[in-house]
């Protein structure tokens, strides 16, 4: 069983009547042990479990414009390849005519402007009624031109956007010093993996050809050829955003000229680097968008279709399609149910390792022995995929020696500390203690502790990885280049190094306590950048003190565990959705705190509630019962209402509304279902539905909670003989 993760607190043993309680305990126990059986029934391979990671429709349609853009679409299986990814953006389509970039949210832009030009490549007429309706709101909303940009350079690469309306971005950055503030390894491995080949593509500017009634002429408001959008851009004299808007247009006027020199050369340098950086797998940085930028980048450079890293690339996007997803997002009540023939989606990444170590926490929070087959297989695999290689982390920390793992079956070149930590804390649980297993954990926890920040805390991948100067870059229009301390991923730390017996006193855990009682903001929650929002935040923190020692006097403990309670729904769950990202940014004012709204409660998000509180010491207030109860009665048990197939229904926030068809009641059965984006890649800008957060976290919390309980009554017990004594 894990190590106790809850505060040593008295404060709330009340008594509660002693049928009750045992009823309750016994129907905890039902659950559990029926939850139990079915995640081990979902074990794989070498013991790994895997589910999927869904995203938006925006890769989907991406995926069509690479099959475009390389000529790929010339082949049948490509062209048929498109048609089911069609069907999946068709069904994916709401009422209104837009796409929206999570469950139940807005409509958006880029993704709706991708995801009806997709459709046109794929053959919809634009007098189609659900075109007609996407059209609509696409140009009411200004057009591509207010696109992001990324948006906007898939258009300009397949011809359809002018590259003046596209920031620069000189392919001479491959000569930027290490040294110095500006080059690729100051920006986040995600953003670093992708910017290498658009660069190179930004490079050649080279637009294919499309008939033109494949072309999206219709979307632009005006019927005028889009202008160089960047030159207008305004900002204050004196600032970063200025410089930058200034060095955009001296770029642009270079080179026209040809004044910017070593451009041949510079692109061989991206050329080698993108070659480099391609795994033995074909992969590039595990995620989907590097993959394509890498071989679009590759194609111009001449690489043909037969060429072995070419082909490889081509194998490993295929191990990211997902056919036939019954159980995806879902239409918006149907406006095109086009299911018959078939559709396709393709996930941004895969998660196993990330997975499997939560699965392995669940099992053994439950009490599934160490030496179990499963936990075995399961711990035995996680050690094998340690990496040991150095990957782009090296370049700022160049005398740590490597020990991490990534998220993904391939990834070597990036490890992060969160899918690290967890794993760490997933092989404690399990029953290898030879020499080797001590020595695959002493290099997981000496390569995590190397990462620790300058502030104290830790980000994802690599370290100091910070300069917020990079916020102001044009290229960088959704900020998410940078890859700072967050509270979320410094807390699994603090829970990891607690579960090895490091305490507040140790000046490293110092380091991130100081950085933790920083991050909290007023009314006592912590931001989450890797999971929707504060629960998820909140929760990742208050384990990670829990684990270190505090207690829960501790006013940040206090202030954290009454925030949780508040946020409670009525039904004794809790929900977020990713709207609250646009209200609040880490340590927000206070005055927008009634921005962030309760919404329609997931299983995902109950258990961090849960959770939290039983971190907190609250195990016994009635808002952990009720949550827990929550989890009971939305468990798919058969017969049960969870269990019964209906429509889903959620209101945007712009009050659209947003349905889905139900799922069949076979579908996790003993386990969890959500529709709901809990997972974030970006905020405000990129989500997923993480499919194994409504199974393990789940599990996790109602074992969590009854151990907590059977804890508390045997100090009880034990307080009661003494004083009998």
């Amino acid at each position: 069983m894990l190590q106790e993760t809850s505060f040593a607190s008295r404060q709330d043993a009340s008594d509660e009547s002693g049928e009750t309680d045992t009823r309750h305990r016994a129907l905890v126990d039902a659950s559990v042990d029926r939850a139990v059986a079915a995640l081990l029934k979902k074990q794989e391979g070498k013991g790994w479990w895997v589910g999927e990671d869904e995203s938006n429709c925006t890769l989907d349609s991406e995926y069509i414009f690479f099959f475009h853009y390389t000529g790929l679409i010339e082949k049948p299986q490509y062209r048929d390849k498109m048609r089911r990814l069609a069907n999946r953006i068709r069904n994916q389509q709401r009422h209104d005519g837009t796409w929206a970039i999570y469950f139940a949210g807005p409509g958006e832009i880029s993704v709706s402007v991708e995801s009806y030009f997709a459709l046109k490549l794929a053959g919809d007429s634009p007098d189609a009624p659900h075109m007609q309706k996407a059209r609509e709101w696409i140009r009411s909303k200004g057009g591509p031109l207010k696109a992001r940009v990324l948006t906007r350079i898939q258009l300009a690469l397949m011809g359809q956007m002018d590259w003046r309306a596209c920031p620069a971005l000189p392919i001479q950055l491959m000569f930027a010093p290490k040294a110095s503030r500006f080059n690729i390894y100051e920006i986040s491995y995600w953003a670093r993996v992708c910017t290498v080949p658009l660069a190179v593509l930004c490079d050649y500017r080279r637009s294919i050809t499309l008939p033109t009634e494949k072309g999206i002429s219709e979307l632009y408001p005006a019927e005028s050829v889009p202008v160089d959008i960047v030159a207008r851009e305004r900002a204050d004299v004196f600032s970063w955003k200025n410089f930058f808007i200034q060095s955009d247009r001296f770029l642009k006027w270079a080179d026209k000229a040809k004044l910017l020199p070593f451009r041949h050369r510079a692109l061989k340098r991206a050329e080698r680097w993108i070659r480099k950086h391609q795994d033995a797998s074909g992969d590039w940085g595990g995620i989907f968008p590097a993959m394509v930028n890498s071989l679009m980048a590759l194609h111009v450079r001449g690489l043909s279709h037969e060429d072995p890293v070419f082909k490889k690339g081509l194998e490993a996007l295929e191990r990211f399609e997902v056919p036939d997803s019954s159980h995806s997002i879902g239409s918006s009540t149907g406006v095109n149910p086009q299911n018959g023939d078939g559709e396709l989606h393709i996930g941004p990444c895969v998660s196993p390792v990330w997975d499997t170590a939560w699965s392995v926490l669940a099992l053994s929070e439950a009490s599934v022995p160490h030496e179990h087959a499963a936990i075995r297989r399961a711990t035995d695999w996680l050690a094998s995929m340690q990496i040991r290689r150095r990957g782009d982390w090296r370049y700022k920390c160049p005398g740590l020696q490597p020990g991490g793992w990534a998220f993904q079956f391939y990834n070597d070149r990036y490890p992060d500390t969160d899918d690290a930590s967890v794993v760490l804390m997933a092989l404690l649980n399990g029953p290898d203690s030879s020499h080797e297993r001590k020595a695959v954990f002493k290099r997981g926890i000496n390569w995590v502790l190397g990462l620790q920040n300058a502030d104290g805390g830790w980000g994802a991948f690599e370290r100091d990885v910070d300069d917020d100067i990079y916020n102001e870059i044009l290229y960088n229009d959704e900020k998410n280049m940078l890859d700072p301390s967050t509270a979320d991923v410094t807390g699994r730390i603090l829970e990891c190094l607690g579960y090895c017996g490091i305490g507040p006193d140790d000046p490293v855990v110092a380091r991130a306590l100081a950085f933790i009682r920083r991050e909290q903001e007023p009314d006592g929650k912590w931001w989450g950048r890797w999971g929707v929002n504060y629960i998820y935040g909140t929760w990742s923190v208050l384990r990670g003190l829990a684990a270190v020692g505090f207690q829960a006097s501790d006013p940040m403990v206090s202030r954290a565990a009454d925030w949780v309670e508040s946020f409670q729904n009525e039904d004794g769950g809790w929900g977020e959705t990713c709207e609250t990202y646009r209200a609040l940014g880490p340590n927000g004012p206070a005055h927008l705190a009634h921005q962030i709204k309760k919404a329609q409660s997931t299983a995902s998000q109950t258990a961090w509630g849960v959770l939290a509180l039983i971190a907190a010491g609250r195990v016994r207030r009635e808002s952990a019962r009720r949550g827990v109860e929550w989890l009971m009665e939305h468990q798919r048990v058969a017969g049960s209402p969870a269990s019964a197939t209906e429509v889903v229904r959620r209101t945007a926030p712009d009050g659209t509304i947003y349905t889905a068809p139900g799922v069949p009641p076979e579908m996790n059965r003993d386990l969890w279902f959500e529709r709901d984006f809990t997972g974030t890649g970006f905020p405000n800008a990129f989500y997923l539905r993480y499919h194994y957060y409504a199974v393990y976290f789940p599990i996790l919390a109602l074992a969590a909670y009854r151990n907590a309980l059977a804890r508390g009554n045997r100090s009880a017990k034990r307080e009661t003989a003494a004083v009998a004594t």
